[in-house]
């Protein structure tokens, strides 16, 4: 697995430790299950605004 260095505020890193720590899990695999929801609501708003688009178009050639 790949390594990565990151820079936050201390006091954002502090609350990431609470939750993880509230949660049994390492501050990897929450920022990891973090960083998969981010790139699973992308998606999901990516295909809205596709459809959403599609819907115009159909409109506008109907």
């Amino acid at each position: 697995m790949a390594r990565v260095l990151i820079s936050m505020p201390e006091d954002f890193l502090n609350k990431i430790d609470t939750v993880a720590e509230n949660e049994n899990r390492t501050r990897s695999e929450l920022i990891r299950e973090a960083l998969r929801t981010y790139i699973h609501k992308q998606k999901v708003r990516e295909n809205t605004l596709a459809a959403q688009n599609a819907t115009i178009l159909e409109a506008l050639l109907d």
